[in-house]
């Protein structure tokens, strides 16, 4: 990973991480987070610029969420009303998804990007139901913004230790994808439980 994320920064530089991180987003099976940390272990060895390489991380990151939530929006509603009921997904379910997302989607969007799998659908979902693009925009771009901050800033910290981070998150990251499923599932069932009061 480390020789092939070198290469491309040394042949594409500042250009290569926004392409990378666009790809990632969209949903190419690419370690984000690891690439990140290496891209702050180039700042600590002073092979790119701190600001610059932020600049290039948020740009892609922010490409990468907008392209996914033009896809969603162009493509995906359409594709579930037509074939939804053929796999049980309902207008019903599609309301009541519009609803639930309308209650945690700031949470999805910002907290969303550190839980892998998690930031390749949250601007789908975003879009299919029909998300607000000004309120997608405000709270994709901060979590795009803490995302990519956090991460360059601990390759940048740990420098030869960058390589720590892949490793804790190939170990450790299921439960912290089980934890946010554990999460959502208790926010599913009590607003189901409130509408149903309703």
């Amino acid at each position: 990973m480390a020789q092939h994320v070198q290469s491309l920064i040394e042949h594409y530089g500042y250009f290569g991480i926004i392409v990378i991180l666009i790809g990632g987003i969209v949903g190419l099976p690419l370690p984000d987070e690891v690439f990140l940390t290496y891209v702050g272990y180039s700042v600590y060895r002073e092979s790119l610029e701190h600001i610059q390489a932020l600049v290039s991380a948020l740009i892609g990151a922010m490409g990468g969420i907008t392209l996914s939530y033009y896809i969603g929006r162009r493509f995906g509603l359409p594709l579930l009303q037509k074939y939804g009921p053929k796999i049980h997904i309902t207008e019903q379910k599609i309301d009541f998804t519009k609803k639930m997302f309308k209650k945690v989607g700031p949470f999805l969007l910002i907290v969303g990007y550190f839980i892998p799998g998690v930031r390749h659908l949250t601007a789908y979902i975003a879009a299919i139901n029909n998300y607000p693009y000004k309120k997608f925009a405000f709270f994709a771009y901060t979590g795009a913004f803490i995302w990519t901050f956090t991460f360059i800033t601990l390759g940048k910290v740990l420098g030869e230790k960058w390589r720590f981070v892949g490793y804790y998150l190939s170990h450790y990251s299921i439960y912290v994808i089980l934890l946010f499923v554990l999460v959502m599932l208790m926010v599913y069932y009590l607003l189901k439980k409130r509408n149903v009061q309703k």
